[in-house]
């Protein structure tokens, strides 16, 4: 059974939850052992392309997905064929599988990789350089990884860090920085810093600028800021919103953000697959104020054919805010002028 995410992990303060968090660290130090071990002991394959790595240093609701398919969209605008590739998380499928969102559902290859492929050819596979074989098997230039920074088998070109900027009242984006599961943290943020080339920082639409104390924790490294901007306007009138993501509760500031006339919200745990009995629990909270339903496109394309008649998708894009200077660096990492030149 899946579980919501603690909002506990993402507070700063760590008198919070104080026993919890305590009984948990142990469970956390194996975790984060075993991850630098794996790190430690394998030696990368280079899969005979460029490989860029969008990952992130806790376990979910930071835009890593979003800030994936932003860098497909800037890689294939500038000419290069670029493919994104990733572990498939949610689906059955191991894989190497190029996605076809017109054959598969989620329950297939994941729901990440299906919004992938929207946009981009996009594969799945269980063992990363098996997929990356069979991509650059089919033209692939370089390959985007959707959540690859703690999966050390292929050969990165760049590894960017995707960071939630939200840094308001008691919200920090590494909590205590206790690793899993006594905290959101896959490893220790010092140890997977080290491994990265820059930072992209997300920020909400509604803050101007990032914490200073925040950027300061990257030290050196290249920070690029995006933001997760709506495609398009809330559907109108009275809306039950809900959301199966890391965060849900930013979904539901992001909405109320935006003008949506939001009734109630019901949060769903990550990756949640949605049953019969879900889409009539909303159903019937959307009877009760007369509202309609909404929810993000992650969570539409989990839906079936039939339930998505009834739920209204909110799509959101990640934008860089300075695109140029993150294209440049994008480019002088992977070995290309194509990037350059084109903006």
């Amino acid at each position: 059974m899946k579980l919501n995410t603690p909002r506990w992990w993402y507070v700063r303060d760590r008198d919070h939850a104080r026993v919890t968090r305590s009984l948990l660290k142990p469970l956390g130090w194996i975790w984060a052992g075993v991850t630098a071990r794996k790190i430690a002991r394998t030696i990368p394959v280079d899969p005979g392309c460029a490989v860029i790595s969008v990952g992130n240093l806790t376990v979910g609701g930071s835009g890593k997905t979003p800030v994936t398919r932003e860098v497909l969209r800037l890689l294939r605008a500038a000419g290069i064929e670029a493919q994104g590739l990733s572990r498939g998380y949610g689906g059955r499928l191991e894989g190497p599988v190029r996605v076809d969102p017109s054959v598969h559902t989620a329950a297939d290859v994941g729901d990440e990789p299906l919004m992938l492929a929207q946009g981009a050819p996009a594969w799945i596979s269980r063992d990363r350089v098996a997929g990356a074989r069979a991509a650059a098997a089919r033209g692939a230039q370089a390959l985007v990884l959707d959540d690859g920074h703690q999966n050390p088998a292929l050969r990165k070109s760049v590894s960017l860090i995707v960071v939630d900027g939200e840094t308001r009242g008691d919200e920090w984006p590494f909590g205590d920085g206790s690793v899993f599961p006594s905290g959101p943290m896959r490893e220790p943020l010092k140890a997977g810093l080290a491994r990265a080339d820059a930072v992209v920082v997300m920020l909400p639409t509604d803050v101007e600028t990032a914490d200073p104390e925040l950027l300061a924790v990257f030290g050196d490294l290249p920070v690029f800021v995006a933001r997760l901007t709506p495609e398009g306007a809330p559907p109108t009138g009275p809306q039950v919103g809900f959301a199966g993501i890391a965060k849900p509760w930013k979904v539901e500031r992001s909405l109320k953000s935006a003008g949506c006339d939001l009734v109630d919200f019901v949060p769903f745990p990550d990756h949640a697959a949605y049953r019969p009995e879900d889409l009539k629990f909303l159903q019937d909270r959307a009877a009760i104020y007369d509202a309609g339903l909404v929810t993000t496109e992650k969570d539409w394309v989990r839906l079936t054919p039939d339930q998505r008649t009834r739920v209204t998708a909110w799509p959101v894009v990640a934008r860089f805010e300075v695109e140029p200077a993150f294209a440049a660096f994008l480019a002088e990492k992977i070995g290309t002028d194509r990037l350059q030149s084109a903006r």
